[in-house]
């Protein structure tokens, strides 16, 4: 990324930061306003809009489709499970950085973070990037019992043959800082609001089966496991302290960046250094635990604000009452 940021300005951010008033007026653990808006594209099973106060805006849509299970040739792992395929798009008028390819690798990076933490919920054990304190990244390994959340499983319909996919598209609209957190909150978000249609199996015999999917709007389920779904907690550290929710011009000033990704009983789900910069033991350590207390907290005033509007839609629906939506380009 190219320095965009004069010497003055760097000065006044760290000065800024080390003295827990940053450039905007807020405090080192301060997130900017977050604006949610759910079921903005109709096309899909699931869709929200995420917008930042200060210029992040990204609106992420999940659709589900039946496709054939993806089975492991070596562990024969996966025959009875569906699957989760992410893409992470920048639209090149978000930033001038994102023109050409400018955004190529950014884009990568967080759909390889999506994959690596949403498609893992075995029991066996995921991988993820941890951070270093020479600054380079590692990978670790960790016993746990569903990192994702997502129970795979009940995406699938026929053990070995059939499955739900759930495609997961994240398209930034805007940029103004901060945009792994708002990706993995409006893919909360949308996965609350993504219903998936039932199914009837028959049994033909003989090793032969066949489905039927149910076409009446009413009969859907949501997601199994959405409530365990981690969000991820984006710290930068900036001199000899780290700030949330970090501006374009906080980001320049970046000297390591680690997120962290928390579900809604803080257990850690995944790990990911960024930078070239080195973060010390005792600062490293610091770093996750306020991550994973500001991941629960926020994930409460996410579940909070998603309830109130299906509330909301629901009482509608129940006086006989249309369900307007505002549309991902509504102001």
């Amino acid at each position: 990324m190219p320095s965009l940021i004069s010497p003055a300005e760097r000065d006044y951010i760290l000065k800024g930061v080390e003295c827990n008033i940053r450039a905007d007026g807020r405090q080192r653990p301060d997130y900017r306003e977050v604006i949610l808006e759910t079921g903005v594209v109709s096309q899909t099973s699931g869709s929200a809009r995420v917008r930042i106060a200060g210029g992040t805006d990204v609106l992420v849509s999940v659709k589900a489709e039946i496709g054939p299970v993806q089975v492991d040739p070596e562990t024969g792992d996966g025959a009875d499970k569906g699957q989760i395929i992410c893409s992470v798009e920048c639209a090149p008028s978000a930033s001038q950085q994102f023109e050409g390819r400018g955004a190529d690798d950014l884009n990568n990076e967080i759909t390889q973070m999506m994959s690596r933490i949403l498609c893992n919920n075995t029991t066996s054990s995921y991988t993820s990037t941890a951070a270093s304190t020479t600054g380079s990244s590692t990978t670790a390994s960790r016993q746990s019992s569903g990192p994702g959340g997502i129970n795979l499983q009940k995406l699938c319909i026929i053990p070995g043959q059939q499955c739900w996919i759930l495609y997961i598209d994240a398209l930034i609209l805007d940029y103004g800082g901060n945009l792994m957190d708002a990706i993995f909150m409006g893919t909360r978000a949308a996965i609350f609001d993504t219903r998936i249609p039932k199914t009837e199996v028959q049994d033909l015999g003989d090793g032969q089966f066949e489905f039927e999917v149910l076409d009446d709007a009413e009969d859907t389920d949501p997601v199994e496991g959405r409530e365990d779904m981690p969000i991820c907690i984006t710290l930068n550290k900036i001199g000899a302290c780290h700030i949330v929710d970090a501006s374009p011009l906080e980001e320049l000033c970046t000297e390591a960046r680690l997120v962290v990704a928390v579900n809604r009983s803080g257990q850690l789900c995944g790990l990911q250094k960024g930078q070239e910069g080195g973060i010390e033991p005792s600062l490293l350590l610091e770093m996750i635990q306020f991550g994973k207390t500001m991941g629960q907290t926020l994930i409460k005033q996410l579940d909070t604000k998603i309830k109130a509007e299906a509330d909301a839609d629901l009482a509608k629906r129940q006086r006989g009452e249309p369900v307007h939506k505002l549309g991902f380009f509504a102001q």
